[in-house]
């Protein structure tokens, strides 16, 4: 990201936050810490990090005995049940260029990713065309893939497959209800935050038309135009895709801490993150900037562009991937009650819990690897994600707790977890 003329210091610090090797860096540091036991709610123990590996290995080869396995993208939940829903809409929409396919597809997976944080345990959507009922990832992104093929967010009749900005800024809390089914006996976590989040989305995209609307009206999926300008060749790389989200879409997010007049989105305070200027203290996550930078690779890819440093994006400081530490003894509280209660986003032993995922899922992609004779090239974390440490979190959840639940109980806005 270029710095903009006449930036502050402060301006140059907080921008430096907006990228993944921050995210990574700090994540790191806060593992030192762990391993030199100085984190105030967790010990670390990478002697277990081996027994947890084999776990993950023993998913991925019931799931993918191929072992070919896709990227952890928000593609994977619009096949839920095996259903290939995206491939309907590939063949059977009128689009007149690979532009407006890869428009149209960013669209969706903007808009769904952003509706993608934790639904709570009595939610669920059933289905019309296939009867069947989804719940948690899989059923948000049903639910928003039928809302976005019955044209929910268009504001054109006769091109349904697009989210316009105008419709996303009128969109209210009743109608994302009558969407996901919500009712008083199937409530949604978060319902006004989620809606919230796309009038926000809505707004900024309707106010930076150079940027959203260089080729059609403005629209979440205008951001194409903008990655692909910065392409070498036909080559992207995954980091730019999430500075390009970070730059454009970081004021959508609820006003959290700003630095220098930049909003740093899903940034967070912490006294041991050393730091020599004015970003001392703070830890970047981008977790749904980060999910959503891997679910927008395979679209760049329809469109024709190689997708290049795709392991330059990190881990997802999320409750699957954290409760396969947390349940396999990885890291462990110090204080065993902490599990009982509910903790705030942005306390310090969520930002605790949230780092050391980051900086574990960087220690145990090397000997997944090696048991499974890849490399990191053949083997990016995004399917060590997917195959893998993300399902593999899920299913000891189910084992150790009939109802799935993670083993932390966090209190999310809707736009976090």
């Amino acid at each position: 990201m270029t710095d903009q003329p006449h930036s502050s210091p402060e301006t140059q610090a907080a921008r430096t936050l907006l990228t993944a090797a921050a995210v990574r860096e700090r994540s790191h540091k806060l593992l030192a810490a762990g391993l030199e036991g100085r984190l105030r709610h967790f010990t670390v123990d990478l002697s277990r990090l081996d027994a947890c590996a084999d776990a993950v290995v023993t998913t991925i080869r019931e799931a993918y005995p191929s072992l070919d396995i896709p990227f952890h993208a928000r593609w994977r939940h619009f096949s839920a049940g095996g259903h290939g829903r995206w491939d309907a809409v590939m063949h059977g929409a009128p689009w007149e260029s690979t532009g407006d396919m890869a428009r149209s597809a960013f669209d969706l997976a903007i808009v769904s990713v952003l509706l993608d944080a934790g639904a709570g345990p009595q939610w669920r959507y059933r289905e019309g065309r296939t009867d069947e009922t989804y719940a948690r990832s899989e059923g948000l992104a049903v639910a928003s893939f039928d809302m976005f093929v019955s044209g929910a967010f268009s504001s054109r009749p006769e091109d349904p497959f697009r989210v316009d900005a105008d419709v996303l800024m009128a969109l209210t809390p009743e109608d994302l209800a009558q969407g996901f089914q919500v009712s008083a006996d199937n409530p949604l976590v978060g319902l006004e935050g989620r809606a919230a989040l796309l009038n926000r989305l809505g707004r900024v995209v309707a106010t930076n038309p150079d940027i959203f609307g260089q080729v059609d009206d403005p629209r979440p999926g205008g951001l194409v135009d903008v990655i692909v300008a910065g392409a070498e060749g036909d080559a992207v790389k995954a980091t730019a895709i999430l500075e390009a989200l970070l730059a454009h879409l970081g004021p959508i997010w609820p006003g959290r801490i700003t630095l220098g007049g930049v909003d740093l989105g899903d940034t967070w305070r912490h006294p041991l993150v050393e730091a020599p200027d004015v970003t001392k203290g703070l830890i970047p996550f981008h977790k749904l900037s980060q999910w959503l930078s891997y679910s927008l690779i395979e679209p760049l890819e329809w469109a024709g562009y190689t997708v290049t440093d795709i392991n330059g994006l990190t881990g997802l400081p999320e409750y699957r991937n954290g409760g396969l530490f947390l349940d396999t003894g990885v890291i462990a509280l110090k204080n065993p009650e902490d599990a009982g209660v509910a903790h705030a986003v942005d306390s310090q032993l969520v930002v605790e819990w949230r780092a050391l995922t980051v900086a574990l899922l960087d220690r145990i992609a090397d000997p997944i690897r090696a048991r499974l004779r890849l490399t990191a090239e053949t083997f990016p974390l995004a399917k060590v994600l997917e195959g893998g440490t993300w399902a593999t979190g899920r299913r000891l959840a189910k084992e150790k707790r009939g109802d799935g639940s993670p083993p932390l109980n966090v209190i999310s806005d809707g736009t976090v977890f």
